[in-house]
Order: structure tokens, then C-alpha cells, then sequence
């Protein structure tokens, strides 16, 4: 069995980073876990968000409707609440540090969930990048999706507990004018010259 080895990768909504994190994940057989699906699963279940948290199930993560807007809204509300983010917390520990490697995509992993990945990545992007492609994805009024992703960035950046932003020693990849494939290219190689290290 080979030893743990943890890609953490953080950024805003629509970025690319869970395009990346199942194209890395997938290239070098590690394990994957979109921890957003987490939060969303939490919202989405309703009633008391830190007892959702608790008795989080796999038929949770495994809804059709965590990749709507409303459950993305949901999710960043959740995850203000610090009892919701810890009842999470050993969950993805425990996830990241599995036989086999990693790799977990999220807000805030490679700040507070695994500062000690081997390699942290931060997957951006403009805000009008990012709000084209999630109204490709959802449809809808395209200068509501903006304001949407303007609003939960405020949120997911200004919160108290654990906001979102790079780990000091996190590789940017900013998607903006990059196709997918070179995005995912550099990440590759990122993660590459670690495992080489």
C-alpha cells in the first residue's frame, strides 16, 4: 500500500478546480473528494445544519440536486457556521490522509483542512469568467449568475471562520484565458515534481 499523499485545492466557485482535482486524482489513481459536495449535501438536507453535518450519509453526497444554484447558495451559508465546518473537519482529515493519496477540493484545505499537503493549489479566475461558464452550466438571467458569484465570493472571502484564500506556499493557476487541458497540465506537473521531490 503506498503512503498518504494529499492535493489540496482551493479557489472560488467555477474556477476549474473540480475539473482539475478529477483530472489529477484520475491521472495518478488517487482518491477525490469535492468537500463543496459536502456543505451542499448539509444545506440541501434542511433543519438543523450542525446535526445534517453530524449524521452526514454517502446517499448525502450521492443527490442530483448539489449542483444546483440554490444548493451553491445553501452551502456557503452552512459553511459560515463554525459547529458545521468542525463536525466536517475530521471527516476530510481522515479522507486526505487515506492509503493511496488524495485529493480534496474545497475553500479551505490547504489553509486549515491539510496545511501539511504535499501540494496546495489555488484554481481562480475572473469573476465574469466564472460567471459565464456557471450560467453555460445553469442557465438562468446571465447578470444575476454574476451577482451571484459576486455575493458568495464576499461571503466565502469575508467569513470569520477559515475565509477563503491561498495558502502562503499554494501554486496559483489562474484559468481565466487558459483552456482546461493546459490548466490541467500545470497541475499535473505540479504535483509530478513533488512526488519526485
Amino acid at each position: 500500500m503506498t503512503q498518504a499523499f494529499t492535493v489540496a485545492i482551493d479557489g472560488p466557485a467555477a474556477a476549474g478546480k473540480g475539473t482539475i482535482s478529477r483530472a489529477v486524482a484520475a491521472r495518478f489513481g488517487f482518491a477525490h473528494l469535492d468537500t463543496g459536495a459536502l456543505y451542499r449535501a448539509v444545506g440541501v438536507k434542511g433543519g438543523d445544519p450542525v446535526a445534517a453535518a453530524q449524521g452526514l450519509t454517502p446517499e448525502d453526497l450521492a443527490r442530483d440536486d448539489l449542483r444546483s444554484l440554490e444548493a451553491g447558495q445553501a452551502a456557503s451559508r452552512v459553511a459560515v457556521i463554525p459547529e458545521v465546518r468542525a463536525a466536517l473537519l475530521a471527516f476530510q482529515r481522515r479522507f486526505a490522509r487515506q492509503p493511496g493519496g488524495a485529493v480534496l477540493d474545497g475553500r479551505d484545505i490547504g489553509t486549515v483542512i491539510c496545511p501539511e499537503a504535499e501540494v496546495k493549489l489555488y484554481v481562480t479566475a475572473s469573476a465574469e469568467v466564472r460567471a459565464h461558464r456557471r450560467w453555460l452550466e445553469v442557465g438562468g438571467d446571465a447578470a444575476r449568475v454574476l451577482a451571484e458569484v459576486q455575493e458568495r465570493d464576499a461571503r466565502d472571502m469575508g467569513r470569520a471562520d477559515a475565509p477563503l484564500r491561498p495558502a502562503p506556499d499554494a501554486f496559483e493557476i489562474d484559468t481565466s484565458d487558459l483552456s482546461i487541458e493546459a490548466a490541467i497540465a500545470a497541475a499535473i506537473a505540479r504535483v509530478e515534481a513533488a512526488r519526485k521531490a
